[in-house]
Order: C-alpha cells, then sequence, then structure tokens
C-alpha cells in the first residue's frame, strides 16, 4: 500500500535534490536547433507509418487580462481585448496550413488549449476557432475524445463554462495557485474561493468529465499550516485530479519573479515541510500519487491509464493516450510528430509575418537519431510507468539493455542501495520511495545533461 511515510523520504530527498529536466520531451528543448530544417517536420507528417496514430492538438493562447507574478510562460498581458481577434484569425490559417501537412482523417483523440488564458477570448471567438479545427481535423465524439480547456476562475463565469462545454470540451484544468488571500496579494493573483467553488460547480452542472487542479507551493508567506488550510479547502471540493507543482525562483529568466520579495518566501526545510504535507493530506484522501508533482482520484483516466501501462508525457505534462502525433499552434507552441520536434516563432509580430505570408511558422526544432529515440523511451516508461522491462526494449530496438545501458545501470547502484530503484536481472522497477525522485532517475539515461546548464532546469524537488 502506498502511505505518505513510504513515498516521502526527507534524508533521501535533501540527498539527492538538484536542477533537472521535467522530460516533457527528449531531448529537450535546449537542444532544439535554430537551423532546424523544416522538410523534415514535413517528411514526419506524411510518413506512411503516420495515418496509423492519432492526433493530439494543442493551441498556445498567450493573453492574460493580468499578470501572475511567479509565472514563467510566453504571455501577454493585456487589457485589450480586440489583440485576440488578429490571432485567431492567424490560428485559423495556421490550422489550414497544418492540416494540408496530415492525413485529416486521423482522428483527433486529444485536444489541449493552453495559455496565458485561453477564456481571454470571447466566447464568439473561441466558437469560431473550435468551428475551423472541425472544418479541417476529424474530431471524435464527445464520450471518445480528451478535450481540455485551462481556466482561470477570474475568467470564467457558469455562462462561460456552459458555453466551453457546449462547443465542445470535456475536460477542465484550473489554475488556482493558494487559497491565502496574504499569498494571492503577493503574487499578483486576488481569487476568492467563491470564484473557484463556483466554476467547479458549473463544470460539474455541465457534464465536465474530468476537472483538474493546479496549486503551487513555494510561494511567497506560505507555511506548512496556510498551505495545510489550502490542501483542507481544496479537498472539499473533490477535484479528479491535483498537480502540486514546486515553485521555481527564476528571476534572471523570468522579469515578473523580481516583483516578489525573495525575503518572504520559505526556505528549503519549509518547502520540505510542505510537500510532506501536501504528500500526507493527499494520499490519506484517497488520491493515487502519479508521479512528479501529480495526484489523482483513482477513478480518473491519469490513475486508470499508468495501471494499464499506457500514461504518456508529452508538452502538456502527463497524457493518457502514448502513440499520438502533437501539432502545435500558435506562438511559441511545441509539436512532436514521429520523431520530430517542432516549436513556433514565439513572439506574436514573427508568428504573425510567417502565418500571413502562408507558411508554417516553425522556428526551431530538432530530429532525433536512432539513440534519441531509445532513450527517450527509456526516460518516458521511467517516468509514465516506474518500471523498465529490459526484454520489451531488446525487441523493440535489437539491443542487449545490460550491454548499452553498463554505465547507466551502474550509476544507479547507489539509487539501488538508497531504496529508490530495484534492479534485477531484466528489470528496473522504481521503489516507493524513489517516485519523488523519478526524475533523477531519469536523468542517468540523459545522454545531454553533461553539455548543458543544468541551472535552466528547475529543482527536481
Amino acid at each position: 500500500m502506498t502511505t505518505a511515510h513510504s513515498l516521502f523520504r526527507p534524508d533521501l530527498l535533501t540527498k539527492y535534490s538538484a536542477n533537472g529536466p521535467r522530460y516533457t520531451s527528449y531531448p529537450t528543448a535546449l537542444q532544439f536547433r535554430d537551423d532546424f530544417d523544416r522538410a523534415d517536420y514535413l517528411r514526419a507528417a506524411a510518413a506512411p507509418g503516420a495515418s496509423t496514430t492519432d492526433l493530439s492538438l494543442y493551441f498556445h493562447i498567450p493573453f492574460c487580462d493580468t499578470v501572475c507574478f511567479y509565472c514563467g510562460c510566453n504571455k501577454v498581458a493585456t487589457k485589450n481585448r480586440a489583440h485576440a481577434r488578429p490571432y485567431v484569425e492567424q490560428l485559423k490559417r495556421e490550422v489550414a496550413l497544418q492540416a494540408a501537412c496530415f492525413d485529416t482523417r486521423r482522428p483527433v483523440s486529444q485536444l489541449h488549449w493552453g495559455g496565458g488564458t485561453p477564456t481571454f477570448l470571447s466566447h464568439d471567438e473561441m466558437a469560431e476557432l473550435m468551428e475551423a479545427t472541425r472544418q479541417h481535423f476529424t474530431l471524435l465524439p464527445d464520450a471518445e475524445g480528451e478535450y481540455s480547456i485551462e481556466v482561470d476562475p477570474r475568467e470564467a463565469s457558469p455562462e462561460a463554462i456552459a458555453h466551453l462545454r457546449k462547443i465542445g470540451f470535456n475536460r477542465l484544468s484550473l489554475g488556482v495557485q493558494d487559497f491565502d488571500p496574504v499569498v494571492q496579494q503577493a503574487i499578483n493573483r486576488i481569487q476568492p474561493l467563491e470564484m473557484t467553488a463556483s466554476v467547479m460547480q458549473a463544470a460539474r452542472d455541465t457534464g465536465f468529465h474530468s476537472i483538474g487542479v493546479d496549486l503551487i507551493y513555494g510561494l511567497p508567506h506560505q507555511t506548512v499550516e496556510s498551505f495545510s488550510r489550502t490542501l483542507d479547502t481544496m479537498l472539499a471540493l473533490a477535484p479528479d485530479r491535483l498537480s502540486v507543482f514546486a515553485y521555481a525562483h527564476m528571476p534572471q529568466l523570468f522579469k515578473m519573479q523580481r516583483q516578489m520579495d525573495p525575503a518572504t518566501l520559505p526556505s528549503p526545510a519549509v518547502r520540505l515541510a510542505i510537500l510532506q504535507r501536501v504528500v500526507e493530506r493527499l494520499t490519506s484522501a484517497g488520491y493515487v500519487y502519479i508521479g512528479m508533482d501529480h495526484f489523482a482520484l483513482p477513478s480518473d483516466e491519469l490513475a486508470r491509464a499508468q495501471a494499464q501501462r499506457t500514461l504518456h508525457r508529452n508538452f502538456q505534462g502527463y497524457s493518457t493516450r502514448a502513440e499520438c502525433d502533437l501539432i502545435g499552434f500558435g506562438a511559441s507552441s511545441i509539436g512532436k510528430v514521429g520523431d520530430v520536434y517542432a516549436q513556433n516563432i514565439k513572439d506574436l509580430p514573427g508568428y504573425a509575418m510567417a502565418i500571413g505570408a502562408g507558411q508554417l511558422a516553425i522556428a526551431r526544432g530538432v530530429r532525433l537519431t536512432a539513440d534519441d529515440r531509445l532513450r527517450r523511451d527509456v526516460i518516458t516508461q521511467l517516468m509514465c510507468n516506474l518500471e523498465l522491462r529490459f526484454d520489451e526494449f531488446e525487441a523493440a530496438y535489437g539491443i542487449r539493455f545490460t550491454t548499452t545501458f553498463e554505465a547507466e545501470l551502474e550509476r544507479l547502484r547507489g539509487f539501488e542501495q538508497d531504496g529508490l530503484v530495484s534492479l534485477t536481472g531484466n528489470k528496473l522497477e522504481v521503489q516507493l520511495a524513489g517516485r519523488m525522485l523519478v526524475r533523477n532517475i531519469a536523468m542517468v539515461f540523459d545522454h545531454y545533461l553533461g553539455r548543458q546548464t543544468l541551472e535552466r532546469f528547475s529543482r527536481t524537488v
């Protein structure tokens, strides 16, 4: 049985805490090249075997009415809603451009809008974009597709939630971060409990299949006691899944973080104590610890996917569909098609210029080598299924696992001695104490880590 005590080992968390990738891709975005050849993307999109896999679509909506000081996303802060109109038109043109590259009879089993704040768009703009998507791609019936949207409760009335359900969304992700008013003031995100509760109730009333909530620990003025109150309040609201992220204070990269007084950030010891309380509260309330910072009710599709070994990771985090090609739409979005990652131009003027010229907005990317593909599979299996079955890799790649990864397995002996993993003749399994350090375990198989600056990544704990 998974318990907070077996998951949370302060001595090991302290020992192994380091900067490292979240592995929403491998290789990570730091390996993307500016001289990436778009022809590689087109080749992957039209590859003969591609038509056997489903599609996943991601739309990046960068606009925010106000800026949350902790945020490191690619965003544009503005109160002028008119800025959204040309961007929606550009997205619609990009949908047509991308559709011309693919066999659009392939079903879209996943769709996600992120940001920024997707609900910055008007009701009509959201409906137009969904309709354009349906015109060019094959969206599935409601019972078969996972169509999700990130929602800021400050931007979403019950009427807005009903509208989202009407135009085809069936899963909702809410940003909350913390219910404490002092913390909310410090991060510039005033969001009373009533707002969040109203949105969640509206989602239930209109038949959303799953409701997820994001919290963040490590923010200014947080204490174990204050965050415990947030957890208790959230558990009373009973979301289907919870993501409890560790705040990464990187003001050298994200200027808005300089608006927060670093003296008010909880110490490493307090952060660790808060994390311990998170694990205790959520596991005792019946949530399954999926991995890293994700928890889900046993009935939620994330928990079911992990139990069935079909869990996956992509640029939105954990996903229930493993073999989809991901098409990214909008400024800075990233797609994964076959053995290629491709990222769009990050700034809005550059993105608009490319789309206006009738071109894909791809700015950078990488084509995976054979070694990249093997290591991506290894790291994905570790992050999602918490085990490696060597014979599966040997059958798929024609290798002898213990020979190919002899050095990596030797490095893992220290992890084994600390009880984080177990190594048998044909299997590596992440133990309960290792689940919270699965990023560290995966890093052992990362070919590129010695060649890049780890400070670009967040802390693993």
